[in-house]
C-alpha cells in the first residue's frame, strides 16, 4: 500500500471483530516499529505484545472499559486481539549520552532542554498504527495513565515507562467515535511558513 493512502486511513478506532491477527502480519507489523528512529541511536523504545484474551481482559479492567460500554460504546479494548504496548526506559538515553562520541566539549552528558524519549515513543506508536493500516488492519490508542497496576501486570521493570497501548485487529466499524468527531483545525491555523 502507498504511503499516502495507508495515512489517509489510518484513524483511531474503538471496535473490532472477534478475528485474530495473523501472526505473520503481527510480526512485520513489530519489526516496522522497530525501525523507529531515536536520539543517538539509544533504542530506549521497548514493545510488550499481548495477544492472551484474559491478559487483555485484565488490561481493559485497568482501563475502566465498563465507562465506555456504559456510555455507548463497544467494548473495543478487550475484543482487540492484539494490545501492543508502547514503553520507553529513560536511562537507555542517559547511558547512551555519557559515551565519548555523545559527550559535551567539556565531557558531560549533555542538558535534556527536550525528553526525547517520549518523542521516540511517539514515533515507535505512529509506526505501530501505520504499519497495521499497511497489513490493512485497523488500529487505536489509549494511554497509559490511568492504567495502575499495568506495570506489575505485565511484569514491566521499574525503570520502564509505559507510555501508552495500541489496540489492533480488523475493524468492527471505522465510524469516528469521541474526540475525533471535533475534526482538524484549518492548515492556516497549525501550519506556519518561515516564520511562525
Amino acid at each position: 500500500m502507498e504511503l499516502a493512502t495507508v495515512v489517509r486511513r489510518r484513524k483511531m478506532i474503538r471496535s473490532y471483530l472477534d478475528e485474530p491477527v495473523d501472526p505473520a502480519a503481527l510480526e512485520r507489523i513489530i519489526t516496522t516499529a522497530r525501525t523507529a528512529p531515536s536520539a543517538g541511536h539509544s533504542q530506549g523504545q521497548h514493545l510488550v505484545v499481548v495477544t492472551d484474551r484474559v491478559t487483555r481482559g485484565r488490561i481493559a479492567e485497568l482501563g475502566n472499559e465498563q465507562h465506555y460500554v456504559d456510555a455507548g460504546m463497544p467494548p473495543w479494548m478487550s475484543t482487540a486481539p492484539v494490545h501492543v504496548v508502547v514503553c520507553v526506559r529513560e536511562d537507555d538515553y542517559h547511558e547512551r549520552y555519557r559515551e565519548p562520541d555523545k559527550l559535551t566539549n567539556e565531557g558531560t552528558e549533555m542538558e535534556w532542554t527536550v525528553p526525547y524519549w517520549w518523542v521516540d515513543a511517539g514515533a515507535t506508536m505512529m509506526l505501530v498504527l501505520l504499519a497495521a493500516v499497511n497489513e490493512r488492519l485497523s488500529a487505536g490508542f489509549f494511554g497509559s495513565h490511568r492504567l495502575e497496576g499495568l506495570k506489575e501486570l505485565l511484569d514491566i521493570p521499574s525503570d520502564v515507562a509505559p507510555v501508552g497501548i495500541v489496540t489492533i485487529g480488523h475493524a468492527a466499524s471505522t465510524d469516528t467515535t469521541g474526540s475525533a468527531r471535533r475534526g482538524r483545525k484549518p492548515a492556516a491555523v497549525v501550519v506556519h511558513h518561515e516564520r511562525w
